[in-house]
């Protein structure tokens, strides 16, 4: 018994290992790396040099169940939500309606090449049509293409959200299937009220466990290291096992609860990423193998050639179809409708939903298990093999240009949020045509060519130069504008979107921003407030972060005195106070517009003097 769980360890271990190193000579040669995996998996199967016999369904499903929530889970957590701002309509049309238009035009063409029942040929359909979250994500983000804003966010959220759609169509599809020759088989409404509850509750379910992973992960401040991260991705398994078991969508849940755990402020996220990268590497290589090995390629032959002919419809004809009449009613040009179509991988999922048909008792259920594993390494093979090349011959590509070029997050005591990133000047910005670059955005490094320069050492920057410093996130926006941006005379933003004078009360500012950092009762004016902060010695360009609001000093006189301040905002995370605390400052400002008017008004100055005797 022991010598057996050695075995398999051993077994299983080697098999990882061989993927990793695999993967170097994958990657030199242009190989998916994805495809790279299955294909060990199925030299390891039964067909295969190992000979390993693996043919449990359920096994499988379990192992890809779990390894695909932790892919999920990472993938919303790595997606901003201005992904969402700019494709959530065209993403999710395509997760839902296009997976339905996809599943069509494939039952209509596996009727016909097959000789399957209609119910038969939409269940086929149904389990291929969703791109693959596990594919898609790997390719874009590991594998280094830099596409272009809109085409990447449409394909991260249309991956990440169509799989419920897939999967309750496939469960559907399987009970029709299964019940073909029951006497009393007909269409149940139930599984449209079935849908809606495992959308609703997915949502539900991933939103507030998304939330509760980034309140735990806050109040863990104190966890070891090595314990943190875990504690975050076991609960985000929680909501997507959670979810199952109500009825909801777990795979939904889990990705939605990464997307709002991701874009949620959360202690120590560089600890959480690092971590993610790895167990969603694992995740990868464990699913991939796992599925390789339930594979018996001995079993294609009877299959293979119309296996390969309905691949070939749904990559040329069926997923474009489906994207360019989703797409419709958005503008998208033609060469990014047609990128997005060609970026319809099929991968671990659809394997995983083949599997369905044979535990849930439909006839022949093994056949299209085997159908669908061709398929998917027609895909990898035909659409993974060739993404690279459809970027550059469509122009999908970012350009390469000068502008940010790394940001590392670093993890510091306390609530601190600072980051190391770098710059490549750009060669019409403000810094490169010689203006003087603001004191607070000072870099530490300067790399010109192989050598290395401080900031008091190198001169005037140039061009083309790399530049390293530390900065906060709230900061990025602007250095983007003074290092990678050509400059712009026209446009103040850089010093503040409203200017005013230096002698305007910084309580007046705090009460109008919601500020409560700043003491109201204070009398101090904001010019004496950044001549305080900067050691009596202020110039232009310094910068004073406030609460929600960044204050930028844009005129000094001769003697040192702020003239002129500018106001940068944040809207989005202005700190709006209480309807309880608008009613206290509105009594104040009354107050002491009160007592001014007093001081200067001979009128109110006589009746205060008068009521005391009048009382008498």
């Amino acid at each position: 018994m022991i010598d057996a769980i050695n075995l398999a360890i051993l077994i299983g271990a080697g098999l990882v290992i061989l993927s990793t190193l695999t993967s170097l000579v994958s990657q030199r040669i242009g190989a998916p790396l994805l495809l790279v995996f299955l294909g060990i998996g199925l030299l390891a199967g039964q067909d295969g040099l190992l000979g390993i016999q693996f043919n449990s369904g359920g096994t499988a499903y379990f192992i890809g169940s779990l390894a695909l929530a932790i892919i999920l889970f990472d993938s919303g957590f790595e997606t901003p939500l201005r992904s969402y701002r700019l494709a959530a309509a065209p993403a999710l049309t395509l997760a839902t309606l296009g997976v339905v238009l996809t599943a069509g035009l494939i039952g209509v063409a596996a009727h016909f090449l097959f000789g399957v029942s209609w119910v038969e040929g939409f269940l086929l359909g149904s389990i291929v049509a969703s791109t693959d979250a596990a594919a898609v994500f790997f390719l874009l983000r590991v594998g280094g293409l830099k596409l272009r804003d809109k085409v990447k966010a449409t394909l991260e959220v249309e991956s990440g959200a169509n799989d419920p759609m897939a999967i309750f169509l496939t469960a559907m599809f399987v009970e029709l299937a299964a019940a073909q020759n029951n006497p009393d088989f007909g269409f149940n409404l139930g599984f449209i009220w079935a849908f809606i509850e495992q959308i609703g509750l997915g949502l539900v379910i991933g939103v507030i466990g998304g939330a509760a992973v980034a309140a735990l992960l806050n109040r863990l401040r104190s966890l070891d290291a090595g314990l943190f991260p875990i504690a975050g991705l076991s609960t985000a398994l929680v909501v997507f096992a959670a979810s199952g078991l109500l009825g909801g969508s777990g795979f939904l849940s889990a990705y939605v609860a990464g997307v709002v755990a991701g874009n949620r402020r959360v202690i120590f996220p560089q600890r959480i990423r690092r971590f993610q990268v790895g167990m969603t590497w694992l995740a990868q290589i464990g699913m991939f193998l796992t599925l390789g090995l339930l594979a018996t390629p001995s079993e294609f032959g009877a299959i293979i050639l119309p296996a390969i002919a309905l691949a070939i419809v749904l990559i040329f004809f069926a997923r474009p179809i489906a994207v360019w009449l989703c797409l419709l009613p958005f503008k998208f040009k033609w060469r990014e409708k047609l990128f997005v179509g060609w970026v319809g991988l099929r991968g671990a999922v659809s394997i995983m939903l083949a599997i369905l048909p044979g535990l849930g008792g439909v006839q022949n259920g093994e056949t299209f298990f085997n159908i669908v594993f061709v398929m998917v390494l027609a895909s990898l093979l035909i659409q993974g093999w060739t993404i690279s090349f459809a970027a550059h011959l469509l122009n999908m590509l970012r350009p390469h240009g000068p502008g940010l070029l790394d940001r590392i997050e670093l993890e510091l005591p306390g609530d601190a949020e600072l980051e190391l990133v770098s710059y490549r000047i750009h060669p019409e910005s403000s810094v490169a045509i010689g203006e003087r670059v603001p004191r607070w955005a000072r870099p530490v490094l300067i790399m010109r060519g192989s050598r290395t320069y401080s900031i008091h050492n190198i001169g005037h920057l140039k061009a083309d130069d790399r530049v390293y410093l530390f900065a906060s996130p709230r900061q990025l926006d602007i250095l983007d504008k003074i290092y990678a941006s050509p400059a712009d005379p026209e446009n103040p933003s850089l010093y503040g979107d409203f200017v005013f004078d230096g002698d305007i009360k910084v309580s007046d500012i705090a009460q109008q921003y919601g500020i409560q950092t700043v003491d109201l009762e204070s009398d101090e004016t904001v010019g004496q407030y950044l001549e305080r902060e900067f050691s009596g010695e202020p110039v232009v360009g310094d910068r004073l972060s406030v609460g929600n609001v960044d204050l930028v000093v844009t005129a000094v006189l001769d003697d040192m005195r702020v003239e002129k301040v500018g106001l940068i905002v944040d809207p989005e995370s202005i700190e709006r106070p209480s309807m309880a605390r608008r009613f206290t400052n509105r009594v104040r400002q009354s107050i002491r517009k009160f007592r001014s008017r007093k001081a200067t008004d001979p009128a109110i100055q006589t009746t205060e003097i008068e009521k005391p005797s009048q009382a008498s």
